[in-house]
């Protein structure tokens, strides 16, 4: 029964690796193809950050909506894009909120 537990256990973390190695980022075949004002920035990201949510849902059922926009500027849209999750998520604002609560 010993045996029978660790094959299982191997089994299963290979098959957890296999699975996770499949969720890596690969690089973008597109990158540096668009021309200068083209790329998405910082306001577009934004925009993305706040529509995630409801894009993420339909994402799921539709394979030509993405989540992310692949052809952006880099810092300036992942900045907008993370600005624009903690919009709709309540951003550090819960968090103290909490803390007053408790009177501390």
């Amino acid at each position: 029964m010993k045996l029978f537990r660790r094959v299982a256990i191997v089994f299963v973390a290979v098959f957890a690796l296999a699975s996770l190695s499949g969720c890596a980022p690969s690089a973008n075949p597109l990158e540096g193809t668009a021309l200068i004002g083209d790329a998405a920035g910082f306001w577009l990201g934004l925009w993305h950050g706040v529509a995630a949510p409801v894009t993420f849902i339909v994402s799921l059922f539709s394979s030509t909506v993405g989540v992310y926009e692949v052809d952006n500027n880099g810092g300036w849209y992942n900045f907008g894009f993370i600005l624009g999750l903690s919009i709709v998520f309540g951003g550090s604002a819960r968090g103290s909120h909490a803390c007053s609560r408790k009177g501390g």
